[in-house]
């Protein structure tokens, strides 16, 4: 089980940043999903998120928050099947230009741009989002805040 660390990163205007991806091998199977990845070595969660947006997105000054919500996924990508625990958490930036500058080799070949989101324009969207909820989730985050304590979200096998 490979652990993850996404970041549900909001400008000052509320929208959120989504990347989005790709198979490799075929770019018409794509989807949007939140910046994240893999902890490394000895790192911590909170320490992965942060190195993953700046990664992603070039984004380097963001106030991380609490853990949203955590979700175990399983899905096919690049040939071989990941599986996943993932941890949200909140971030925060006043930074909205972004520059992939610190992408593998493999995310070179599947990420094809970063879009701010509003809530409306996610919740409108029709193309493919992970987590599948997370319209509805940012709308009661907005709403409500961060919960007291961190949703576990329905596993994802795709």
């Amino acid at each position: 089980m490979r652990k993850v660390a996404r970041v549900v990163l909001l400008d000052p205007q509320d929208r959120i940043l989504l990347l989005h991806g790709h198979e490799p091998e075929d770019p018409s199977d794509d989807w949007w999903f939140t910046p994240g990845g893999g902890v490394e070595g000895d790192e911590t969660r909170e320490e992965a998120a942060l190195r993953e947006v700046a990664e992603e997105t070039g984004i380097t000054e963001v106030e991380l928050g609490p853990v949203l919500w955590r979700r175990t996924c399983s899905f096919p990508f690049a040939g071989r099947r990941w599986d996943q625990d993932e941890w949200y958490f909140l971030g925060r930036t006043t930074q909205t230009a972004t520059e992939a500058t610190g992408l593998t080799e493999l995310e070179r070949r599947s990420v094809a741009g970063a879009r701010w989101w509003t809530c409306r324009e996610l919740a409108r969207a029709h193309e493919t989002v992970y987590p599948t909820r997370l319209a509805e989730l940012l709308l009661r985050l907005l709403d409500e805040g961060p919960p007291a304590r961190p949703e576990t979200l329905d596993t994802e096998i795709v």
